[in-house]
């Protein structure tokens, strides 16, 4: 069995400014991408990022109504107080469990074992 030898490619620093100032100057990204042979979208972005051309990049836009916004905050807010009732629930669950190792060990008996046998 080959190992297939992966190839990384180098782009000068002129090179990657070119690009970006194409994308700047209406191109879009993709037909730049096709035009020198540059593998995926995000190579270019990134670039775009780095040299300060942000606004040439797509921007998320959310458009949403009032109800859904509150909606949105009314689960988050369900969702916390629900993480924190686990939180103390699971708390509650380790003291006990604490408290039936402490009693056994004090009686000497195993507590566990003699609620089962009573159930």
């Amino acid at each position: 069995m080959t190992k297939r030898k992966k190839t990384y490619y180098r782009y000068s620093i002129c090179f990657k400014e070119k690009v970006v100032h194409e994308v700047s100057g209406g191109a879009s990204i993709t037909e730049v991408c096709l035009r020198y042979g540059i593998k995926g979208t995000n190579t270019v972005q990134r670039w775009i990022e780095r040299f300060g051309q942000e606004e040439l990049l797509n921007t998320e836009i959310r458009i949403e109504m009032k109800g859904e916004r509150d909606r949105l905050k009314e689960l988050e807010t369900e969702v916390r107080s629900l993480k924190i009732a686990v939180a103390e629930k699971t708390m509650a669950l380790d003291a006990m469990e604490k408290l039936v190792e402490i009693a056994s060990a004090h009686y000497r008996t195993d507590i566990k074992k003699n609620s089962d046998r009573n159930s």
